[in-house]
């Protein structure tokens, strides 16, 4: 790994969006349209995922939640000036097996052709949050405790619970569509930064890819940025929603720099963990220690726990959204009444309006706050 470690603790936050007819509400492949346009507005922070009907959108390294937030409010808006209509979802609730063609350049072309059917099936789109790290030893400090985390934030993150137009009975359906990629899945602890090297080497090898960020896993130490990513949440309508499970995100790191894991749960055991959250969302009930609770009580005791971090970080404001989630029931459960409402019009409406709301978290909305 070459991973440029040095950085602070900065955060910086990466949403995948599906592009939506705006009468219709279907996928659209307009993709590349909507990037010229906001590359004409010199707007360069948004680029192709894999998918025509997708983009993404990324804020810079920051030192608050509030302003990455806030720089992804700015994003959204570019998006739409440039005649986006953006869905935030895990996956698009209706749309069919195969109806969304791929990006025509030479790293999708590849992943493609290497993936396959399986990445035919429909576009997933996830929430990446990145933490600067400053050193090797807090590298590993962090990748180590974070990882038992993870069933936690795709529980709270759980944001697609309709696939091909039916209900999957699943909070997140997207988490169950990328677990068949390989790589897939929480990683196992790290004795050192020696160790993550002779893993990534490995897979690089075995996959036969040309570079490490072509092989993934739910989490990974980047080794182009120097931070650690959280890559397997569901990208969430609600900004604040995003500010929420980043703010979480830092405020373990900070933690972790403190207080070093020992002895954490090996893989298979917290993949269970992170199946139940993914099936269950926020009423699941995961892993704390040696034994399953409810999601519910263990976010809220991480968030008492963690307030001291937060208010270091500056994250405080945005940490306390963990427990607005909670009350709200999460992505899932609004998708799901939505429907009850409404049928699939009303859930895709729901799901446009929602990513299109003026954002009551941010620099400027938190500050108010206090």
């Amino acid at each position: 790994m070459t991973a440029p470690f040095g950085s602070e603790f900065t955060v910086g936050i990466e949403e995948e969006l599906l592009l939506v007819d705006p009468d219709t509400l279907a996928l659209a492949p307009v993709a590349a349209d909507v990037l010229e346009q906001m590359a004409a507005g010199q707007t360069p922070a948004a680029g192709h995922e894999a998918y025509a009907a997708q983009i993404e959108l990324r804020s810079q390294p920051l030192g608050s939640v509030a302003d990455a937030v806030e720089e992804l409010a700015r994003l959204r808006s570019a998006a739409r000036d440039a005649g986006a209509t953006l869905m935030a979802s895990g996956v698009h609730p209706t749309g069919r097996l195969g109806d969304a063609p791929l990006v025509r350049t030479e790293r999708y072309e590849r992943v493609a052709d290497e993936m396959r059917g399986l990445l035919r099936r429909t576009p997933e789109s996830a929430l990446h949050v990145h933490v600067g790290l400053p050193d090797e030893r807090t590298a590993v400090a962090v990748f180590n405790a974070l990882r038992q985390h993870l069933p936690l934030l795709l529980g709270l993150s759980a944001n697609s619970p309709w696939w091909f137009g039916t209900d999957s009975g699943l909070a997140s359906a997207r988490s169950a569509l990328v677990r068949s990629y390989p790589g897939r899945g929480i990683p196992e602890a790290l004795a050192d930064i020696e160790e993550a090297e002779r893993r990534t080497n490995a897979m690089v090898v075995v996959a036969g890819a040309p570079e490490p960020t072509f092989v993934w896993s739910d989490m990974r130490l980047h080794p182009v940025y120097g931070t650690i990513e959280v890559r397997e949440m569901d990208t969430q309508s609600s900004l604040e929603s995003v500010a929420a499970v980043a703010a979480l995100v830092r405020s373990l790191a900070l933690q972790a720099r403190d207080a070093p894991t020992e002895g954490a749960a090996r893989s298979e055991i917290l993949n269970w963990s992170s199946f139940r959250a993914a099936r269950d969302g926020v009423e699941s009930k995961i892993l704390h220690g040696n034994a399953l609770r409810p999601l519910r009580d263990v976010a809220a005791r991480t968030v008492a726990a963690l307030r001291p971090w937060a208010r270091e970080a500056g994250d405080e404001e945005a940490l306390e959204l963990v427990l607005r989630l909670l009350d709200h029931g999460g992505g899932a459960h609004r998708q799901r009444e939505a429907y009850a409402s409404g049928g699939e019009a009303r859930l895709l409406r729901t799901l446009v309006e929602d990513t299109a709301a003026e954002p009551a978290v941010g620099a400027t909305a938190l500050r108010r706050t206090t």
